[in-house]
């Protein structure tokens, strides 16, 4: 109800279209006058009246066909006639038509507020954004401004990571159902698909299949209404936005939809603004991070190594002290602290130090306590009680160590502090692991330096030295000028590079001889060894029955033919066509039998060898169907496995040259081609092998399946010196790999 004129009253503002006389009104959409007899008091129920209603009149406001709304008429003393209705007609034209012009004014009144208000909010989202440029700041800006723009009960914002999944890193309100931290991939949930498509995402009613466990249906605080808009900087993901549940409880719409894509925009760039800084930041850590490894791996002196190690990372990681006690004989000792060049583990300011990493060695893994006020953070009551007392003399509040192992066990230990309990965040930690891993090699690498005897190696060598330069100057000239000539010739003249190994001949291709229907062989042409072609009969089937049963055929179609024919000379046409039916009939008898005579030939299906031991025996012996009578090899093409160690098969390529000498045949070399190179090792004497098959012509059947030999391939032309010490070569370069482990 917008207006009323008199003493009576609705009960409530908004009245039901559908139901009691308003509703029939409604539907109707002309005047309607209702007797008060007529009515019973729930047909009006929406009206608040105490009086006797002697009728209830409804005049439509239509105008251009529309319902604008209802004029509701109540008279308590005479009865309404339909023509004082009427005449109310012209009145309703014009309110009609006032009305809805004054709804459109207003309407569009307010589009130009509610425009007004989003560039009001626009601008003063971009001057917040583009307040901070930390990370850390900018993000609950953004969630927290999103959730004022949205008037939503949460706003989670998703940040994509390196391998492509999401991570919530802020979430402003409360939303029991995802919790901050929550990680994603596309699949996985609504945001994570999103992330993969790049398309916004709408949804009404908690009864969604899409929202899963979320949904307000399935557990207190869900989600019943949800709008996820991915934050897009120059067509590339940055993150994903989730507005969840209006406080109103009304379900977002479209136009809030498009209000959340248009204001990522500005998020975005905020957000892109801020990952350039914290990619110059990440760039100045990992240039000084380099600077720090390449100081620790580029002396081998260990004091100094050491100095390094505990001194220059403080440029990237906030750390107060640093020490390392590095592990002797079973102990540790305490061997660098920051900012000291010489340790006196018994120092009143070093023994606490000292102590606590003796305890944290024993542990044999990371070490992390903090104190916030009188509360510290560890499970252990030993650890908490160690620790109070140890923050108590030294000052420190924070304390990470780290075990430094390699394969050859344990180096030491290297720890840092900090009177910051929060000193460390996850990319310092990080950045301490990699430290770490660099600071272990380095560490080992030094004390294997100073413990081998180089001296004891080097005076060998100075010996012959000294002898050489004693020498005359004539044998010293041939010496060097034989040595350049041995040089040139390992550089400049290339060798054929071969792969050897033990040859076997595989079995070739084979093909079985079986009837294609029982019988007795009657007749055996070939014998083993004999060459066939592909269609030669090897053999005969006893065929009697099939020879008479086609002599009977053909014998009544040459009957049929001479009645056929003897009909057509009487010019007795029905007579001549039936014989000529049973002509037909009697040919295609004929074509029958011949077919199950040919059958009854037991033809050799491939060009090849018959390798059946003594087949003529198998005249006379009966057959069935599916039972071989023969077998016949293809002997035109070879193929031998040649057997390859695993560190040549790297050399190995289709198409390579090949030569195989067989045992049985020790004065003919058979030349091929690598046909396959097998893709898996087989074990041989608990040692991968590797087979590389070649394909050798055998066209005067020479080689058989099962001969023994070795062969060769050529891999291509190299220099001398690498087909020479090629073997030594990877040997040494693989030692040293393993002692350096790059």
């Amino acid at each position: 109800m917008r207006a009323w004129a008199g003493g009576e009253s609705l009960r409530s503002q908004h009245v039901s279209p559908t139901q009691g006389t308003i509703g029939e009104a409604t539907d109707r959409r002309e005047a309607v006058i209702f007797s008060g007899s007529d009515l019973s008091r729930e047909d009006y129920a929406h009206l608040d009246v105490r009086r006797t209603l002697r009728a209830l009149a409804y005049f439509p406001l239509i105008h251009r066909e529309s319902l604008a709304g209802l004029v509701e008429i109540l008279a308590f003393d005479e009865i309404i006639s339909p023509g004082e209705l009427q005449s109310l007609g012209p009145l309703a034209q014009v309110g009609a038509a006032a009305l809805t012009s004054a709804h459109s004014y207003e309407a569009e009144r307010n589009d130009s507020l509610a425009s007004v208000t989003r560039l009001t909010q626009l601008y003063d989202l971009e001057r917040s954004f583009s307040s901070t440029l930390e990370m850390d700041e900018l993000l609950p800006i953004i969630g927290d401004k999103f959730r004022e723009v949205m008037e939503c009960a949460a706003i989670n914002v998703w940040m994509l990571r390196g391998d492509e999944s999401l991570e919530l890193m802020y979430q402003s309100g409360s939303d029991g159902t995802t919790p901050a931290g929550t990680v994603q991939r596309p699949g996985e949930g609504i945001p994570g698909d999103v992330s993969d498509n790049g398309e916004p995402v709408l949804i009404v009613g908690p009864d969604n299949p899409r929202l899963g466990m979320r949904s307000a249906q399935k557990m207190p605080g869900g989600v019943s209404s949800l709008v996820v808009v991915p934050i897009l900087d120059r067509g590339a993901l940055v993150g994903v936005v989730e507005a969840i549940n209006k406080l109103d409880a009304t379900p977002f719409d479209d136009d809030e939809m498009f209000a959340l894509s248009n204001i990522t925009e500005a998020a975005a760039t905020a957000l892109h603004n801020a990952s350039l800084l914290m990619a110059e930041r990440k760039v100045e850590v990992l240039e000084t991070l380099v600077t720090v490894s390449h100081e620790i791996t580029s002396t081998l002196n260990l004091e100094r190594m050491l100095q390094t190690i505990v001194n220059a990372p403080q440029a990237v990681i906030p750390y107060e002290r640093a020490a390392i006690a590095l592990e002797q004989r079973g102990k540790f000792r305490l061997s660098a602290v920051t900012g000291l060049t010489q340790v006196n583990a018994d120092a009143p300011e070093i023994a606490p130090l000292n102590s606590i990493l003796q305890w944290a060695a024993l542990a044999e893994e990371v070490v992390n306590v903090r104190q916030h006020g009188e509360e510290i953070t560890s499970d252990r009551e030993e650890t908490r009680a160690k620790f109070k007392h140890y923050f108590q003399e030294s000052g420190m509040r924070g304390f990470y160590a780290l075990p430094l192992n390699d394969d050859s066990g344990r180096v030491g230990i290297l720890s840092l502090e900090s009177s910051d309990p929060d000193f460390l965040s996850v990319v310092h930690i990080e950045l301490i692991q990699v430290l770490a891993s660099q600071a272990t090699v380095a560490l080992r690498n030094a004390q294997m330096y100073k413990e081998v005897p180089f001296i004891s190696v080097l005076e060998p060598v100075l010996e012959r030295k000294r002898k050489f330069m004693a020498m005359e100057k004539r044998r010293r000239s041939i010496i060097l000028a034989l040595c350049a000539v041995g040089a040139l010739f390992l550089v400049a003249c290339p060798l054929p590079l071969r792969v050897d190994g033990q040859a076997v001949v595989a079995p070739g291709r084979r093909a079985l001889v079986q009837p294609e229907a029982e019988g007795v062989v009657g007749k055996v042409l070939v014998h083993e060894g004999q060459r066939v072609q592909r269609g030669e009969v090897l053999a005969e089937m006893e065929a009697w029955n099939l020879r008479s049963a086609l002599a009977e055929a053909q014998a009544k179609f040459n009957s049929v033919v001479l009645q056929m024919n003897r009909s057509l000379a009487s010019n007795d046409g029905a007579e001549a066509g039936m014989h000529r039916v049973q002509a037909d009939f009697w040919k295609a008898e004929v074509e029958r039998a011949r077919q199950l005579l040919e059958k009854s030939q037991l033809r050799s299906p491939i060009d090849g060898v018959v390798a059946t031991p003594h087949v003529e025996n198998f005249a006379g012996r009966k057959l069935q169907l599916g039972d071989t009578f023969a077998e016949v090899v293809d002997t035109s093409q070879a193929t031998v496995d040649l057997a390859v160690d695993d560190g040549d098969v790297g050399l190995l390529k289709v198409g390579q040259n090949a030569v195989v000498k067989l045992n049985s045949y020790p004065t003919r070399t058979f030349h091929g081609s690598v046909m396959i190179v097998s893709p898996k090792a087989e074990l041989v004497q608990d040692a991968p092998i590797f087979y590389a098959r070649i394909a050798v012509s055998n066209a005067d059947g020479a080689i058989r399946a099962g001969m023994e030999g070795r062969g060769k391939v050529r891999t291509g032309w190299y220099p001398s010196a690498y087909v020479i010490f090629r073997q030594p070569f990877v040997w040494l370069y693989s030692k040293v790999w393993y002692w350096l482990g790059w």
